[in-house]
């Protein structure tokens, strides 16, 4: 991939030509000011043949998926074909993909199904196989989880401890690797834990958690206490980040569960959840009830054009990840190397190393170290970098308080009030760095001269 190419252009269905340019602008004092954008890992902008995809989708597809004439079967098949191209990016069976709104439905739908499924199995424990470990009088579903985890994990399970409906251990990542150690997890297990829930590559780090590894461990485990008539831990992890800038296959991880988030890899925002087997060799329960679709795990009318739309992302994933993922690997290391040369080694941290930990091919996460040169203000002065200073879910809070994730990896207050966190598309160029490194150097200027007190 041609480092500085502006996109090719492709013609739309009717014959008109998009460019294929991530360039965006904005009128500021009525000029017209270049942005560029790398907050890829909040959101991505919709690929065009997504864009596409969508559009004939609404026009060819319109009809209920559920009704037997032609419009009907055609968004059926459609979101058919979509189920495949989803269940081949992560290598599971398409039987294994229900589409949800989006990755917090999903998250919460496996935080429900381990719940209830913790009631059913100790309810059976008293009468059959597992009749030595029947259910202890008040015993609570027990889940662990990292102290790093999306607040679609985190939150639920919070709210979940203080109804006193259950009890979470968050493990601490380890201030070495930044990830969650595995034998820190197995270490948390209790008798009474039904799911252990692990993001696969931190959002705001990078980091790439060892999954396979906590897979083997707890399959031992599990073994364990099946022999003991003991009801199993599922393992679920949240994919959200890693597709489309890495390899995702169900069958190497191990995972009983896993989350997809369409806009996170240039899809519509919508997700899709992989369950091993739904409702045989995995336990599925709704949270919703209505007309039966997606095999009654999740009813509601299919929303064919943004899962058709999904489907084509995964496609382009299917097709072309090996390609996106070395592009995005060689801006990343040439954007910290820029900005190495241009603030010097001692004046830029990078958040998002960590010994002997992989992470995201996109992602840096890094403090121009200095008073006031808070991740916030200098964003603030930026006039052509759009990035973020940490999760975009959490910057309306407007505190503008350090990450947590970042003090959780051992990063220092004050280097990580600096943080900010730049991820990289598919089509950021060298060209593009370059301006956002001017942009982030100037804006630093502006900064410390006004904090220069006058002599």
């Amino acid at each position: 991939m041609e480092k500085d190419k502006v996109r090719k252009v492709i013609p739309a269905k009717d014959g008109r030509k998009i460019p294929r340019k991530t360039e965006c602008y904005e009128e500021e004092n009525n000029s017209v000011k270049r942005k560029v954008y790398m907050d890829y890992n909040a959101t991505t902008p919709l690929a065009l043949e997504v864009i596409q995809t969508v559009t004939e989708a609404m026009q060819e597809a319109w009809g209920n998926p559920s009704s037997t004439y032609k419009a009907g079967r055609k968004a059926k098949e459609t979101i058919s074909r979509a189920r495949e191209s989803l269940a081949r990016m992560v290598g599971g069976q398409p039987e294994d993909i229900i589409f949800t709104s989006g990755g917090t439905e999903a998250n919460n739908l496996i935080i429900h199904t381990a719940l209830r499924c913790f009631r059913e199995s100790w309810v059976l424990g008293e009468n059959g196989p597992g009749e030595k470990h029947s259910k202890p009088q008040g015993a609570t579903p027990h889940f662990v989880t990292s102290s790093v985890e999306h607040d679609s994990v985190r939150l639920p399970l919070e709210h979940l401890v203080r109804e006193n409906m259950a009890e979470a251990t968050f493990v601490p990542v380890s201030k070495v690797t930044g990830q969650a150690e595995v034998d820190d997890i197995i270490g948390a297990v209790r008798p009474t834990t039904c799911l252990v829930s692990i993001m696969l590559a931190n959002n705001e780090t990078g980091v790439i958690m060892p999954i396979p590894e906590l897979c083997q461990r707890i399959r031992i485990l599990n073994q364990k206490r099946t022999a003991s008539g003991m009801p199993k831990i599922l393992v679920h992890t949240d994919a959200a980040q890693m597709i489309g800038k890495g390899r995702v296959d169900v069958e190497d991880l191990g995972v009983d569960y896993l989350t997809v988030v369409g806009h996170k890899f240039y899809a519509p925002r919508i997700g899709a959840l992989y369950v091993r087997g739904p409702g045989v060799a995995t336990p599925l329960h709704p949270m919703l009830f209505g007309g039966g679709q997606e095999r009654n795990f999740r009813p509601g009318t299919e929303n064919t054009p943004m899962i058709a739309g999904l489907g084509k992302a995964a496609e382009l994933v299917n097709k072309t990840c090996e390609v996106y993922e070395a592009h995005m690997q060689e801006v990343r290391d040439y954007l910290e190397a820029r900005l190495e040369a241009v603030f010097g080694k001692q004046k830029i941290h990078f958040n998002s190393r960590f010994s002997g930990s992989r992470r995201l091919c996109n992602t840096c996460n890094f403090s121009i170290l200095g008073s006031g040169l808070q991740g916030h203000k200098v964003l603030s002065c930026c006039k052509t970098l759009l990035a973020s200073v940490g999760a975009a879910c959490h910057s309306e809070k407007g505190d503008n308080q350090p990450s947590s994730i970042l003090l959780s990896c051992g990063i220092p207050y004050d280097v990580a009030q600096n943080a900010l966190r730049l991820s990289v598309g598919r089509d950021t160029t060298h060209r593009d760095v370059d301006l956002v490194v001017d942009d982030l150097k100037e804006a630093v200027a502006q900064l410390e001269q006004s904090s220069t007190p006058l002599t």
